[in-house]
């Protein structure tokens, strides 16, 4: 396992849009998904342990960011093939499990993981509402083992920021994961 730390946010950067089938059988877009104040798009898998560690984490953040107006979209682009955990039935059981409140989606042939330049699980990437990004950080101190509670909430603090004034802080800690597992050619 290649752990990977993600680069600094790039101000401004368009979201790139997208149809993914979700764990919901539906496909969805990245204008479905956007939310009144913003959207976050999160690059996740059900294998790697520094998702484990904050899974519980996400889903308060993302349930308590949508009562800001801010929604999420969780993107899954690993080798399912090779990742047999990250299989698309793994991703609804996982998603059932842990009672996630946004799309999960498969991004089978990972030309969005590539077009919006994800490099680990978990890669976050916070928009406003002009999808325009804000926040490309971590989630909390967290890495392979959750962090305590009480820790500070880095992603939910930015993007409670952006939904307030639609940007984001700019002092920003990248997010560290697993590698995305890219099919080989």
């Amino acid at each position: 396992m290649v752990s990977l730390e993600t680069p600094l946010c790039e101000f401004g950067k368009p979201a790139i849009d997208f149809n993914l089938l979700g764990v919901d059988g539906k496909y969805w877009t990245l204008q479905e998904c956007m939310g009144e104040k913003g959207l976050l798009v999160m690059f996740i898998c059900n294998h790697c342990p520094y998702v484990k560690a904050v899974q519980q984490r996400i889903v308060r953040d993302t349930l308590e960011l949508k009562a800001l107006g801010i929604n999420s979209v969780a993107i899954m682009s690993n080798d399912a093939a090779e990742y047999p955990a990250d299989s698309f039935e793994n991703m609804q059981l996982i998603a059932k499990q842990f009672n996630f409140s946004f799309p999960y989606l498969l991004d089978e042939t990972q030309e969005i993981a590539k077009h919006y330049g994800a490099v680990c699980t978990p890669d976050f990437f916070g928009y406003n509402n002009r999808f325009q990004l804000q926040y490309r950080g971590r989630l909390d101190a967290s890495r392979k083992e959750t962090a305590p509670e009480g820790t500070r909430r880095d992603l939910f603090e930015a993007m409670k920021l952006v939904a307030e004034t639609g940007q984001a802080d700019e002092n920003q800690i990248p997010s560290i994961g697993c590698s995305i597992k890219w099919k080989q050619a």
